[in-house]
């Protein structure tokens, strides 16, 4: 079995301090709209980010610098961007309006300038994580080759339990991340810290007929999210749009941009429903129709639902939630005839060592227990990684 070691946060300092941005007698831009730009996760078309883990990948011949020049509608005063350099572990950089200079590693700055390197750069943070990118700014005798991307995409839906909230490196150090990392995925994480997945009858009615004009319909209301996951995340933003003063609106996104296609689709959410006092029957009942209107978009492609493992507590009880629901909606779902969705048993996988005291959040170490036994999953299910 594949086993994720704890990259501690020494060796991601050590890595920052010995980086260089060597000098470079000219540069040039690469416009926001180049070709051989790979978008992934959630862009509106200024283009800016929503929801955590949306960034770009690059494969650059020549690379000997790079900068992002940023746009307006960028977090201030700065997002904290996850950057992979030629292989390398994520660092952060704190990205702002303007030019914002990404250090290279030395190994890549001293490649051969018939070498090409793989820029991985996506926003990390569950908040506070809206890049606007105007341009990209490389050595001027770089060139941009196409990106090939992975022929596995994994598509994530949660909360915070999936977001990577309270990690330094928020959502590149998260359990669905590091996942994706071992079988070498693309991976979509739509994942928003204190949404419910519940919404009204009244507002999946509006999904169902791609209308957007919802503002005048009564929803649940769960932390500050003033629409659960089962309507927002067949829209552009995140739940944070509401707040944000230049963008407090939504826009239905486009599935035909998500290039390759879901091969697996992974959900693990409801801790916030049950704090909101969503019954049992409703909580069965949004979820079913939320994994039928997936199956529109997704109709083959396996699903994996995961039960809680709940909030352990240091007497070393867990408390948790929904308890036996999440089979009936597999069952549900079997019923009808879908033969491609599973339930993946997650009690027992979290202990009190491995979630932050003070909210009961996986903390790092506990990311990383819980990946890995996703991974020993997937495995028996039938997925090598690579």
């Amino acid at each position: 079995m594949f086993v994720l070691q704890n990259l501690s946060a020494i060796a991601v300092m050590a890595l920052a301090a010995i980086a260089t941005n060597l000098p470079h007698p000219s540069t040039k831009s690469i416009k926001n709209n180049h070709p051989l730009i790979y978008y992934h996760g959630r862009w509106d078309a200024s283009p800016g980010t929503w929801w955590t883990g949306s960034g770009f990948k690059l494969n650059v011949k020549n690379l000997k610098s790079l900068s992002l020049d940023l746009g307006e509608h960028t977090t201030s005063p700065s997002a904290a961007v996850g950057v992979s350099v030629g292989g390398s572990d994520f660092f952060t950089v704190n990205a702002s309006t303007g030019i914002t200079a990404i250090p290279l590693p030395n190994s890549v700055a001293n490649l051969h300038s018939k070498s090409s390197t793989i820029v991985r750069i996506n926003v990390e943070g569950w908040q506070n994580n809206r890049i606007n990118l105007e341009n990209i700014i490389l050595n001027s005798d770089a060139a941009l080759l196409p990106y090939e991307p992975s022929k596995i995409a994994f598509q994530f839906i949660g909360d915070s339990l999936s977001a990577g909230q309270f990690l330094p490196q928020g959502v590149d150090q998260a359990w669905p991340f590091l996942v994706g990392e071992i079988f070498k995925a693309e991976h979509r994480i739509n994942a928003q810290p204190g949404a419910a997945l519940t919404v009204s009858p009244m507002i999946f009615m509006s999904i169902i007929a791609f209308t957007p004009d919802f503002l005048t319909i009564q929803d649940i209301l769960s932390y500050g999210n003033v629409h659960g996951v089962s309507f927002q995340f067949f829209r552009t933003e995140d739940t944070g749009f509401f707040s944000t003063t230049d963008h407090n609106y939504t826009t239905p996104w486009n599935f035909s941009r998500e290039q390759p296609k879901n091969t697996h689709i992974v959900i693990h959410i409801g801790a916030n429903d049950a704090s909101q006092g969503i019954s049992n029957d409703q909580f069965v009942q949004v979820y079913t129709d939320f994994i039928a209107k997936l199956r529109v978009l997704n109709p083959k492609q396996p699903i994996f639902i995961f039960t809680p493992w709940g909030w352990p507590n240091a007497d070393g009880s867990i408390n948790y939630y929904y308890d036996g629901q999440y089979q009936k909606i597999v069952d549900a779902r079997k019923a009808l005839g879908d033969k491609n969705i599973f339930l993946v048993d997650t009690t027992g996988w979290v202990t009190y060592a491995d979630v932050f005291p003070d909210n009961q959040h996986p903390n790092v170490g506990g990311h990383i227990v819980i990946a890995n036994k996703f991974i020993s999953f997937l495995e028996n299910w039938g997925l090598s990684p690579k």
